[in-house]
């Protein structure tokens, strides 16, 4: 695939300005936060993308791809030198698809199909339009895989869980995390089942598989990832990976450099 691929010409006043089609982005590489009156897939066919919204961050690898309703405020981050493929949906298909933001698995069917209609000119009237439609039906059968990391309102939580996002290797027991922001472990404990859904070390266990897809990505070893990312042995994080991924980082990588080759 050429890297010299260029994008559709963007709008820059309306709301609806989004990189339509496909582009190589590098590392680290951030789209602002926006909002579109139609539907967003973002599809990363080689490297990994976080989308941010006010309910948290999903994170897709290779093997996924983002879903973004209309009016959903958000914002992208790519990670690894990253292949994007991104596609607007139309409003009177939105329906068809869940009404929050989500990622789902990528079958080869909707592989084949995305990077068809990012790669190249329509050729017959309406052609698109059938092959979007064969992409959504796929989505509408596909289960949710989120890997989703929610996020607080309360302001005490939000300060506890913004030292792991700046550390996310910190040791920091819910405890010592309570005495930094000044709340208790008995009222961070509440406010994390209230508010994001599931126990602690889950949320802090996704929080460090986010930040492992996004090494992983650019390059770094798994046991580097590992330790980088808070795990104490490298055999602990390839199990926490590959529950919650679904591969093991090893895999996971080569996956990556396939894709780019």
């Amino acid at each position: 695939m050429p890297k010299d691929r260029q994008t559709a010409t963007r709008p820059s006043e309306s709301e609806e300005a989004t990189l339509q089609g496909a582009a190589w982005l590098p590392h680290g590489y951030q789209l602002a936060p926006h909002s579109h009156t139609q539907g967003q897939l973002v599809y990363a066919a080689a490297g990994a993308l976080a989308t941010a919204t006010e309910r948290g961050t999903w994170v897709a690898p290779a093997n996924r791809v983002t879903w973004t309703p209309p009016r959903f405020a958000h914002s992208h981050r790519f990670y690894g030198e990253t292949d994007v493929r991104l596609l607007t949906v139309p409003f009177d298909l939105c329906g068809e698809l869940v009404d929050h933001p989500s990622v789902f698995a990528v079958s080869p069917l909707l592989r084949e199909a995305l990077l068809a209609l990012t790669d190249r000119p329509e050729r017959r009237p309406g052609a698109q339009r059938r092959l979007l439609d064969v992409i959504v039906d796929e989505l509408a059968d596909a289960a949710e895989q989120s890997l989703h990391l929610p996020e607080a309102s309360d302001d005490r939580l939000r300060a506890a869980t913004a030292l792991l996002h700046e550390d996310p290797a910190r040791s920091a027991t819910l405890g010592e995390l309570g005495r930094s922001v000044g709340a208790s472990e008995r009222t961070l404990s509440r406010l994390i089942h209230a508010e994001l859904g599931m126990s602690f070390h889950r949320w802090r266990t996704t929080l460090r598989i986010h930040h492992a897809l996004a090494h992983l990505a650019d390059g770094k070893s798994v046991t580097g990832t590992a330790m980088s990312c808070g795990w104490s042995n490298p055999s602990s994080f390839i199990d926490a990976f590959t529950e919650i991924v679904g591969q093991t980082p090893g895999r996971y990588q080569a996956d990556l450099r396939n894709d780019r080759t």
